[in-house]
């Protein structure tokens, strides 16, 4: 039964948490609460651990007679020790005696706690925490002393409620005015490259961070690539590559969600530059529209730092406006790609033609004129080269009408189980039928590939070989876990290095190609139609060309 004194110190408990509920800010709360609930029930320490919803924790967020506890940024794993313990199993723990009981945090025996009292801080079926008295000299907290603590526990766990809405609630406006003011900002760039800078050093700001970073995803080899950074700009430099599903950036891709890494040093990142730049902590979350990733965006500090959950949603609600202003941008640099490759099309086109069909002209002119004043040697020469000129505009018209379908996205890839080895025998035999190509590729292999496609993409490689290279001509196939990559190799002296970052552009030859310029960008194009890519490796000998196809 309650004592008169219980009922004196209830009342004055009373008019602490009725006092301390007027306390909007939580940390004014707080420290109001502690100080009376010392005083009220004559105990040396009083302490508040917070849980920490994004790590499973408790974290020491204020002290009475045991500061230290605060200031060292103490972590209790929820199920672990006193305080832990109190947390899990959501009832009051008395330790008599500490000096010979479970606890994780040193400083309680540091600072000569003899006995402790904890009980669970719960609101609508919630733990937030947990509240914990201690005595200096051996005591033995009685039953209605923990009763008492319990009651001054409901009315800490209602007054902390309180504070953190009206904490959240002046946040949150005050985050969404500041993201608003960024994305107004940045929504007026139209282009990607201007777009991802300014956001990366508004979000920065905003976080109060040392580094930001976007990658954004390709498709093509199911990778992120660094295109965008602050404080970290040799992470674009270098142009990091992450496999989706590795490492810190790839798993955020690959699980969709965000992730905190308080410390990176021992933290499977793929990254190098993470740990040369000295970063210590990383939050990241992934950039999605609708329900496709676009690429993941990552924020970091120099020094320790534990990510809040207010943290991990202020990024969240950025990464959702930064994705949208992505694909905005995009989109805008498409058309204005799309736009000038329209003229520049037309325009190289026209002189393309121009040339065959002037030729044609001027030979049919030739012969109406001459009329029977051509021996037949002159008459053969002249249907020989119309012969050819007509050819080569007939080619050079289809490759123009491949390119036109392939950019309006008109040409059905309809794949279909094939032999590989016997598919490129036969368009081996009709690209290039005198060449010494050996196909390196098992007979028993089969790809799900589009019939025209193959014929377009080595159709072109394995002609290319065999005028420009050397023998002999190589064709291998490795198979890896979602796609197959076909190399087709020769043994010349390979592609010019001025060369190499033009040889997919459209009517680009070379000083020494006769062709049309057009091969190759279109092999590209129907590799990239079929969801491949079509690269050139110049880390070999001669010239290889690989063909990135998905096993499915």
């Amino acid at each position: 039964m309650a004592t008169p004194g219980d009922a004196e110190r209830l009342r004055r408990l009373q008019l602490v948490t009725d006092a301390a509920l007027s306390h909007l800010d939580l940390d004014e709360l707080l420290a109001e609460l502690l100080t009376r609930i010392r005083d009220t029930l004559e105990t040396d320490t009083v302490a508040i651990l917070l849980r920490d919803e994004l790590r499973h924790e408790l974290v020491a967020r204020a002290a009475v007679g045991i500061e230290e506890e605060v200031e060292q940024g103490v972590r209790i794993p929820i199920g672990g020790g006193f305080a832990g313990k109190i947390a899990a199993e959501r009832h009051p723990i008395v330790l008599d005696d500490v000096d010979h009981a479970n606890v994780l945090n040193p400083l309680l025996r540091e600072k000569g706690i003899k006995s402790l009292a904890g009980v669970p801080l719960v609101f609508a079926n919630e733990v937030l925490g947990v509240l914990h008295v201690g005595s200096l000299t051996p005591r033995k907290f009685t039953r209605e002393e923990v009763d008492l603590l319990e009651i001054v526990a409901d009315r800490v766990a209602l007054a902390i409620e309180h504070a953190r809405l009206f904490d959240t609630e002046r946040r949150s406006r005050a985050r969404l005015e500041r993201v608003q003011s960024v994305m107004d900002a940045a929504l007026a760039k139209l282009g990607f490259e201007d777009l991802v800078g300014e956001l990366l050093v508004r979000i920065r700001d905003i976080l109060d961070v040392d580094t930001a970073a976007i990658l954004m995803l390709d498709e093509s080899t199911d990778e992120l690539v660094a295109r965008a950074a602050v404080g970290l700009e040799e992470e674009v430099e270098a142009g990091v590559r992450i496999p989706v599903g590795g490492g810190f950036a790839g798993r955020i891709a690959a699980e969709r969600r965000a992730i905190v890494l308080d410390d990176v040093d021992h933290a499977n990142v793929l990254n190098p530059i993470l740990h040369e730049k000295g970063i210590k902590s990383l939050l990241g979350v992934p950039l999605m529209v609708a329900d496709t990733i676009l690429g993941v965006l990552h924020v970091g500090t120099l020094e320790p730092r534990f990510f809040t959950a207010d943290d991990q949603e202020l990024l969240e609600l950025v990464a959702s406006r930064t994705a949208i202003a992505i694909e905005r941008a995009r989109v805008h640099d498409e058309i204005v790609r799309l736009d000038q490759v329209k003229v520049n099309f037309v325009a190289i086109a026209s002189h393309e033609l121009r040339t065959p069909a002037t030729s044609i002209y001027g030979i049919a002119a030739t012969i109406k004129q001459g009329g029977d004043a051509l021996s037949e040697a002159e008459r053969a020469e002249l249907d020989a080269a119309l012969f050819d000129q007509a050819e080569r505009l007939r080619s050079l018209i289809e490759q123009l009408l491949d390119l036109s379908r392939l950019d309006a996205k008109a040409i059905m890839i309809e794949p279909q189980p094939l032999a590989l080895h016997a598919v490129l025998e036969e368009i081996v035999a009709g690209a290039a039928p005198e060449a010494e190509v050996r196909i390196d590729i098992p007979d028993e292999l089969e790809v799900n590939a589009d019939r025209v496609a193959l014929e377009r993409i080595f159709g072109n490689l394995v002609a290319n070989a065999a005028t420009y290279g050397a023998p002999p001509v190589v064709v291998r196939v490795e198979p890896l876990d979602t796609y197959f990559r076909v190399s087709v190799q020769d043994e010349g002296e390979g592609v010019p290095d001025e060369l190499v970052p033009l040889l997919f552009e459209r009517f680009e030859r070379g000083d020494a190609g006769e062709g049309t310029g057009l091969g190759l960008s279109i092999a590209q194009a129907y590799a990239r139609a079929h969801g491949g890519d079509l690269v050139y490796d110049a880390s070999r000998g001669g010239a290889r060309f690989e063909l990135i196809l998905p096993r499915g």
